[in-house]
């Protein structure tokens, strides 16, 4: 029951405020930047970050500021990120990650490649379901920009809503700062990540979004999937 454990830390509302703000940011965070951004007194945001790094959920790290090293230069300063460790709470017990798994090594034994072009199509079909309710069909022809910020809002929404973390970036890409399936995905790459990339397609179908193209684009921490302007 350590998931359990680890997991119900998180019931403290200062506590979840300040998980959320480090699992926010693309970078280790500060505990002064931690403190502001969960509005709590720094005493107490380094009591409960101390906490989340007991419990696993976050990590710690030292690191002088930029610029400034050698003697004289202070403390490192203490920064935390989210942790990679993974936790499943099912009561009673269950073992879903073992049917995937099983169900991806079959995939995978297909030689013929028609298991993968069916998947490839259920993922499609999925994604453009998880979509429904997310935005609307809008061509790019009418769209003003009020439809395009419902659409970004629906689809940016729908991602979330499925654990992908979105981040648009100054260059108008969308990122994604997690995989859901990272643990399939860590040993079964190709077809997993085509899966992933499959069910995007399907979600950015789903919300008429003519104008988006997922590409496959691994990058460390990040799912392997990326979303940018279509320039067909």
């Amino acid at each position: 029951m350590t998931d359990l454990a680890s997991v119900s830390t998180l019931d403290d509302p200062v506590r979840r405020r300040l998980y959320d703000v480090v699992r926010e940011r693309a970078e280790a965070v500060g505990r002064d930047e931690a403190a502001a951004a969960a509005g709590v007194g720094r005493a107490l945001a380094v009591y409960h970050l101390d906490k989340l790094v007991e419990a696993g959920l976050l990590t710690a790290t030292y690191q002088r500021p930029p610029g400034r090293s050698g003697p004289g230069a202070g403390r490192p300063a203490k920064l935390y990120a989210r942790s990679d460790r993974e936790f499943a709470v099912t009561v009673p017990p269950r073992e879903y990650e073992l049917a995937a798994r099983l169900l991806v090594q079959a995939v995978e034994a297909d030689a013929s490649g028609r298991s993968r072009a069916v998947l490839l199509e259920a993922a499609r079909r999925l994604g453009a379901e998880l979509a429904v309710g997310g935005g609307r069909d809008v061509g790019l022809a009418d769209r003003d920009l009020n439809a395009d910020r419902d659409l970004n809002a629906g689809l940016e929404g729908t991602l979330a809503g499925h654990g992908y973390e979105p981040g648009r970036g100054e260059d108008g890409v969308i990122r994604l700062r997690n995989c859901p399936f990272h643990q399939l995905a860590e040993h079964h790459r190709e077809v997993v990540c085509g899966m992933n990339l499959g069910l995007i397609e399907g979600m950015l179908a789903g919300l008429g979004a003519r104008g988006l193209r997922p590409v496959l684009d691994p990058q460390p921490g990040h799912c392997c999937v990326t979303i940018g302007a279509d320039q067909s």
